[in-house]
């Protein structure tokens, strides 16, 4: 690593990010797998909301791809659907 403070001040700013985007990536990971093992259709439409909200957010931060982000939606989309009929 160069001794240049403009480089060193973007190692601590990368670091902050990486380790942010490492805690919502995790939450999110962690709230879809909660939405997958609910049996309860009632349950699993309100929790799916806000894991749809939180993927996008993941998406629009560029922490995933915005079709990976399309691709989970959907999938969780037809579990929900599945569970409610």
């Amino acid at each position: 690593m160069a001794n240049h403070s403009a480089t060193k001040k973007d190692v601590r700013q990368s670091t902050k990010r990486n380790e942010r985007n490492r805690y919502y990536g995790k939450t999110t990971r962690n709230a879809i797998r909660d939405l997958r093992a609910l049996t309860d259709g009632k349950a699993a439409t309100d929790k799916l909301v806000s894991v749809a909200s939180m993927i996008d957010k993941l998406a629009k931060r560029g922490t995933i791809h915005k079709n990976k982000a399309a691709n989970l939606k959907s999938k969780l989309a037809k579990k929900v659907n599945s569970l409610s009929k």
